[in-house]
């Protein structure tokens, strides 16, 4: 079977349709999470720091926070607008850019740290968006992407899915074979292979373990369809009644695992490379 890459335009509308929601529902925690990825690269006053398909700061902000003079970057004005409008909230500087990380505007050898957080690894050409992002990079500066790791081990995603599953005989879920662009690299080798591919040195991989707040199965199923339009598409074709079961469905995993509460915390691992340009 052929498969349809979509066009630039596509991506771009797909994820200006969701940057509202994806900035509400998921940048808090990746926020949070976010700064477990920080601590890899080496981050001071001055630091020329740039973040590639940043969505509304969940590292550029941090890195501001630091001290770092960030340029953040992502295809959709959307999401640029949110990221300035936290900046302003946050009280720091961030220059926010509409630029595609297949074929970024921006000098050679410009930065000495470049970052991707669950941004790049959205791409079907993954190595050359990293390619970019070391064309960029200084010679000896750092280059990092976090990735989520395998499907079973992010939590949030693994409980949507099995629950909606169970409430909705035939639901295709997300496929396999192969796995959706998020997890492409799900596995270190993969990700480490994708980074030295691209030109990176000195690559090592980290795991860490993200920590995302769940309140309810509503707050689950907004969650999963903010994240990526992948997670808006695969239910997009249940009715009414099909969500309201997955959500009784959702409600009663929920209060299981968490000793009847209507949610909690749930863990998912995430995978952090870097390496030197």
């Amino acid at each position: 079977m052929t498969t349809i890459e979509p066009t630039l335009e596509q991506v771009r509308g797909a994820w200006d349709a969701i940057a509202p929601r994806f900035d509400e529902f998921i940048t808090p925690a990746a926020t949070t999470n976010g700064e477990l990825a920080l601590a890899f690269a080496d981050i001071t006053p001055g630091t020329r720091l740039l973040d590639v398909a940043c969505g509304s700061g969940a590292l550029a902000i941090p890195a501001a926070r630091r001290g770092a003079e960030v340029t953040a970057v992502d295809i959709a004005a959307q999401m640029i607008e949110l990221l300035a409008e936290r900046a302003r909230q946050a009280g720091v500087s961030v220059d926010g850019r509409v630029m595609d990380a297949h074929a970024l505007d921006l000098p050679d050898n410009s930065y000495d740290v470049s970052v991707s957080q669950n941004g790049v690894t959205m791409s079907t050409q993954l190595v050359r968006a990293i390619g970019e992002m070391v064309r960029v990079t200084r010679p000896g500066g750092t280059v990092l992407v976090a990735a989520f790791g395998p499907l079973p081990r992010v939590e949030f995603l693994r409980v949507f899915f099995a629950g909606v599953r169970s409430a909705v005989p035939g639901f295709a879920g997300l496929p396999t074979n192969p796995p959706p662009p998020p997890f492409q690299v799900a596995a270190p080798e993969a990700l480490a292979a994708a980074l030295t591919q691209a030109g990176v040195q000195e690559v090592a991989v980290h795991p860490v373990r993200w920590e995302i707040p769940v309140g309810s199965a509503q707050t689950l199923w907004d969650e999963v369809t903010s994240s990526n339009p992948l997670g808006a598409q695969a239910v997009a074709g249940l009715d009414a009644s099909q969500r309201g079961e997955a959500l009784r469905v959702l409600n009663g995993m929920l209060r299981e695992r968490f000793d009847g509460q209507p949610g909690g915390v749930l863990p998912a691992l995430v995978n952090v490379g870097v390496g030197r340009a």
